[in-house]
């Protein structure tokens, strides 16, 4: 299972930075940093909700499935 996070388009489209939006927030620049580069082994829901609410968007805009490469296995 992989999920992509997307959150760097989001934050293109808006035309804000990282550190903007960490301080939007309420997390620091560095936690956002793990969840942006998709290194986050989890997401509370209350911190994708501040995301979406800051982003004004959905929870689908910042997250979605892809499929894993097999052949690598």
């Amino acid at each position: 299972m992989a999920i992509a996070v997307d959150i760097d388009v989001m934050l293109a489209r808006r035309k804000m930075s990282v550190g903007e939006l960490a301080d939007r927030v309420g997390i620091t620049p560095a936690n956002l940093a793990v969840l942006k580069n998709g290194r986050a082994k989890a997401v509370r829901f209350a911190t994708l909700a501040a995301l979406c609410e800051v982003l004004e968007c959905q929870p689908g805009d910042l997250l979605r499935w892809e499929a894993e490469d097999s052949a690598g296995e």
